[in-house]
């Protein structure tokens, strides 16, 4: 396929997401079904540009003075791609499988429109009703937060202290470029590749061997935070696929429990691979079963509880563009609701003297501080752990500054750390 096919393409992916309102990674598999002549590179491309304007939608809007897909494209190109007028036009010709050819308004609104007046949520590309409460979270740093969380992610990775060392894997890996993260100290960051493809990790013998793991460097500091220590009794109450379990797996040194647990029996699946791969063996999965309650043997033991916490996903927009805009506010305040209901929860599990670690990856003021507020407000018996010191306890003293001005925990953030937007907040049960 020529660019400007790639470019129609696009197009077509983006009317069939704002139509249907599904998922791009959906609408990208469905296309590519449909047009089987298009190539693994073809279909790379239109996946970038397709993302790559899901990231920009609303400033690209706002660039060309609509809102539709074709606009949207147009003002993503000159954004991301840095295209001036004369190459966009080269792709938008009119010519064979080329988009229509550009209007003069267009051609007018490339060369000169730019964001000047632009309220906060069209220069953040984050939706409207967000508005406040990322304002409420960021205060007039709100829209550069958006911008930053709006850019390419790079591909991090933990390593596997089970298996392996930070050195070990910068040599294993070194084709790739990777570089030690700036705080965790078992991660590496590989830069996303100048077509945004991530680098070829499935294949790779230490992906393959486990002793290395596609994480976030902000999830790896999650779970270093939460000081899991060889012989404690551990729940990872909200476990998903697993990131965080390894992570503490690898901390305690396969000594000790760790119970991973999720109501969503689905998003468990993939966590029996990744435990076999990572050399685990200190990990009992807890999996529903229909009204059984399978934690009722862990009330009152456990020295640690993690939540990871249902959220809205907002601190990992740059992973998924397209979520920010299928988020409604109903979705907001039945996340809260989850995220109280998981708080209230985990206290039925920790012994007196245990923690509880509480984490999203939301940037959202409403899902973190306010949240760990009212549970507080609840419950006389549970006490904050001071940020600072827990940086320094576990061994990270440069998350000191990275503490919440706006309650207990940390903050973390594209803009202020480089991870994904994370939310960390530790509660100790007198």
């Amino acid at each position: 396929m020529t660019p400007a096919a790639r470019a129609a393409a696009a197009i077509e992916v983006l009317t069939d997401i704002d139509t249907r309102r599904r998922p791009a990674a959906d609408a990208m598999k469905d296309w590519g079904l449909a047009h089987r002549f298009a190539g693994s590179s073809d279909r790379a491309a239109i996946s970038g540009l397709v993302y790559d304007t899901l990231r920009k939608k609303s400033s690209s809007a706002w660039i060309m003075g609509e809102p539709s897909p074709r606009a949207e494209i147009l003002g993503a190109l000159r954004q991301t791609q840095g295209l001036d007028v004369e190459a966009i036009a080269a792709l938008f010709s009119g010519e064979g499988h080329a988009p229509a050819k550009l209007t003069d308004v267009e051609r007018e609104r490339l060369a000169g429109a730019d964001l000047s007046g632009a309220p906060s949520h069209v220069v953040g590309d984050f939706p409207e009703w967000l508005a406040p409460q990322l304002e409420a979270s960021f205060g007039v740093s709100a829209a550069e937060e958006g911008r930053t969380l709006a850019e390419r992610a790079p591909v991090d990775l933990r390593v596997n202290l089970l298996k392996n060392t930070r050195d070990k894997a910068l040599a294993a890996l070194a084709y790739l470029g990777p570089q030690p993260t700036p705080f965790s100290p078992m991660g590496l960051r590989i830069a996303m590749r100048p077509d945004g493809r991530a680098p070829p990790l499935a294949s790779d013998p230490a992906y393959v061997k486990g002793l290395v793991e596609v994480q976030d460097e902000g999830s790896q500091l999650a779970a270093l935070l939460a000081e899991a220590k060889p012989g404690m009794q551990v729940l990872d109450l909200c476990a998903g696929a697993g990131g965080k379990t390894l992570a503490l797996a690898a901390a305690m040194e396969n000594q000790g429990q760790i119970y991973a647990a999720d109501p969503d029996a689905h998003r468990l699946a993939p966590i029996f691979a990744r435990l076999a791969r990572s050399g685990a063996r200190n990990v009992q999965v807890r999996a529903p079963r229909g009204k059984t309650d399978v934690l009722e043997d862990l009330k009152g033991r456990c020295d640690l509880v993690l939540i990871d916490a249902p959220c809205t996903g907002s601190g990992a927009w740059r992973r998924n563009p397209d979520a920010k805009w299928r988020i409604r506010p109903g979705a907001l305040e039945q996340r809260i609701k989850d995220q109280d209901e998981t708080l209230e929860s985990a206290l039925r599990f920790v012994k007196h003297g245990g923690r509880i670690v509480y984490i999203t990856c939301s940037v959202v003021r409403a899902e973190n501080e306010e949240r760990i507020a009212a549970f507080m407000a609840r419950h006389d018996d549970v006490l904050p752990i001071d940020a600072a010191s827990q940086a320094r306890s576990a061994g990270l003293p440069g998350l000191a500054e990275h503490a919440s001005t706006l309650g207990p925990g940390f903050r973390l953030s594209p803009r202020t750390t480089g991870t994904d937007g994370f939310y960390i907040a530790t509660l100790t049960r007198a």
